[in-house]
């Protein structure tokens, strides 16, 4: 099935799947300024647009088919935390509406599709044809039930999706991007400049006096807001993660023995495959005359070539038996030896010889050598079903009114007390606080909770639980000049050691821009050592720290300039020489960039469009509704 999927999505199918997954590539993101939410709404109602209805079903089908695809290429579930995090209901529901207003918009205009029109363009899609290159009627439709797609469903599906890029093309198709860009993108990704520069360091400030008591008052005065103490919380917090249950001692052989022979098969067995290759005939009566030839003594290569068949046309790939399509071509293919051809097979699309091009014999890795991996897994699965009886017994005692620390006495568990912890995980010394399980989250919900109330369990990434209660609360305050006296006298020192850089900085780049060399300058001030940098580009692919890149690129060539360092330092620079190579219009490089930055264009112009469309057909969205069945709709991971 999979190759033939792979076949489908070259053609017709293959972009009717993609549309009906991914929907139109340009997310309206204008829905989301709708302010009106409507009340009068069937409950099965989850948004309008226009005329058109978006139901709660339809977004769960279309939701679960996104969520599905999105699992398939991260190959493992998602949760509905990870589901939200990215995004993925309101992706869904953008793409419903994107679809709803443009079929709306098709229809206002007039626009339509024949099904002759129709049926002539699937007719002519090479994912249909059978071998004599003719539409195969019985390949479409086994392309389609394998896809659950009915005929006039697709054929329907078909219409609207060739309809919706209609208008959407009429409105950016003729776009092209100026001449005057493509130069000036090539100009800022490939320039590069060759720079003489010095650096002076925080030393060459030369000794700055201690300030005084009005001087410091008044650099606090102006700062105030940047030394405050952060708000404290004293938390109760309570952990079981499944990693702490693991009891690998506790698994007997038997155990991991029965572990293997239940998983054997799909994990530690590797078929027999083949890798096969295959010529298709018209007839029976074309396919004996081949076997014939064969006999004689053509290859099989060269039997190809007489029906102008490519080695890519007649390769089945390297498959196991139950991956070949056709039972019939299965069983004569791996009944050959290696090197051998079958004799003529009747298949759906015509008469069939297979060869055998080379054998992969069955493997099986044995028990002993995943044993030790084996008592592990079987250790991690009791401790998973461990921590969830022991959440479901907290949870429980909870319910009731028990306290965090009583119900996790009630499991034979202990609690943490946190005395003071700020909103980024630390301690009053500034110092990250251990035994935060899952702390950004923890964190994040124990600054929104109050003293004394109800907290929700946290699901944690590993697979465990975690818990907390707010037990107390220390407001964020203004600290006095006492309290901040050595922060605020090492900041005002770092201010005046930059001023007086910044000040010598500023009199080299005059000096330069006046004409003066920088050697004779460098000596001067100190016999500074003079540096080259060669081939500094913008995107900072050189050495220099890239505020300099910047800093060197937002002057002209033979200017000087400077910029900050992050020790504290100064980097003063003259560019010595800026070369840009001739633009090269054919470079498969700059053709990609080019062609996404056309896209992100397009992407802008059509958002725009589609934003208008939002506002013509009034497009109100049900807040609840969504709310609720993104919830319960998200939960493909477990």
């Amino acid at each position: 099935m999979m190759d033939r999927l792979r076949i489908a999505s070259q053609g017709i199918f293959g972009r009717l799947v993609m549309a009906l997954i991914l929907g139109v590539t340009i997310i309206g993101f204008g829905f989301w300024g709708i302010g009106d939410i409507f009340r009068d709404y069937d409950p099965n109602e989850l948004a309008r647009a226009g005329s058109a209805r978006i139901t709660v079903d339809m977004y769960r089908d279309a939701y679960q088919n996104e969520l599905q695809r999105v699992e398939q290429n991260a190959k493992r579930a998602i949760t509905s935390e990870e589901a939200q995090r990215l995004g993925l209901d309101r992706q869904v529901l953008a793409r419903l509406l994107t679809d709803a207003v443009l079929d709306q918009e098709a229809r206002k205009l007039g626009l339509a599709i024949g099904d002759a029109d129709i049926a002539n363009t699937i007719r002519k899609d090479d994912s249909f044809k059978g071998p004599d290159g003719k539409f195969d009627k019985a390949r479409f439709d086994a392309i389609l039930r394998e896809n659950g797609f009915s005929e006039t469903r697709f054929v329907n599906e078909q219409r609207a999706i060739d309809l919706r890029q209609y208008v959407s093309d009429a409105v950016i198709s003729g776009i092209e991007l100026p001449k005057l860009v493509e130069e000036a993108i090539h100009r800022y990704k490939t320039e590069t400049r060759q720079v003489d520069f010095v650096v002076l360091t925080p030393a060459l400030a030369g000794d700055i006096p201690a300030p005084s008591d009005a001087d410091l008052q008044k650099y606090f005065d102006d700062r105030k807001s940047a030394y405050t103490a952060p708000e404290y919380r004293k938390l109760v917090t309570l952990a079981v993660i499944p990693a702490d249950l693991v009891k690998p001692d506790a698994v007997s052989d038997a155990d991991v023995q029965k572990r293997y022979d239940d998983t054997k098969a799909i994990r530690f067995v590797t078929p027999e495959k083949r890798t096969l290759q295959q010529i298709v005939f018209p007839s029976e009566a074309a396919a004996t005359e081949a076997e014939a030839k064969l006999a004689s003594g053509t290859s099989f290569q060269a039997l190809a070539a007489e029906r102008k068949l490519s080695d890519k046309d007649i390769d089945l790939g390297t498959l196991a038996a139950d991956e070949v399509h056709e039972k019939a071509t299965a069983d004569a293919a791996f009944a050959l030896a290696e090197g051998a051809v079958s004799q003529p097979v009747k298949t759906q699309f015509g008469y069939a010889v297979v060869r055998a091009v080379k054998i992969f014999p069955r493997s099986e890795i044995p028990f002993m050598a995943v044993s030790a991996q084996l008592k592990d897994e079987v250790a991690i699965i009791r401790a998973k079903t461990e921590a969830k009886a022991l959440r479901d017994k907290i949870e429980e005692q909870r319910s009731a009114g028990k306290t965090l620390t009583e119900a996790a006495a009630s499991a034979g568990l202990k609690t943490q007390t946190i005395e003071a912890v700020d909103a980024q995980g630390r301690d009053k010394a500034n110092k990250p606080v251990e035994g935060l399980v899952e702390g950004p989250a923890l964190l994040k919900a124990a600054f929104a909770a109050e003293v004394g109330s109800d907290t929700d369990m946290i699901s944690t990434a590993t697979g465990g639980y975690s818990w907390f209660e707010v037990a107390g609360i220390e407001p964020a305050r203004q600290l006095s000049l006492a309290d901040a006296k050595t922060k605020v006298e090492a900041s005002w020192h770092r201010d005046e050691v930059a001023k007086r850089l910044s000040a010598k900085a500023d009199n080299l780049v005059k000096a330069l821009n006046g004409g003066q060399a920088l050697s004779a300058l460098a000596e001067t001030e100190g016999k500074l050592q003079v540096q080259h940098a060669s081939d500094v580009k913008r995107d900072n692919a050189s050495t220099l720290p890239g505020n300099v890149s910047t800093a060197v690129f937002a002057v002209a060539a033979h200017k000087a300039g400077s910029a900050g360092l992050p020790d504290g330092g100064r980097f003063v620079f003259q560019v010595q020489d800026a070369r840009v190579p001739p633009l090269d219009g054919k470079n498969p490089d700059f053709k990609k960039l080019m062609d996404q930055v056309k896209s992100g264009v397009l992407d802008d112009v059509l958002g725009e469009y589609l934003s208008r469309l939002e506002q013509q057909f009034d497009v109100k969205v049900n807040a609840r509704a969504l709310a609720a069945v993104s919830g319960a709709g998200a939960g493909g991971g477990s």
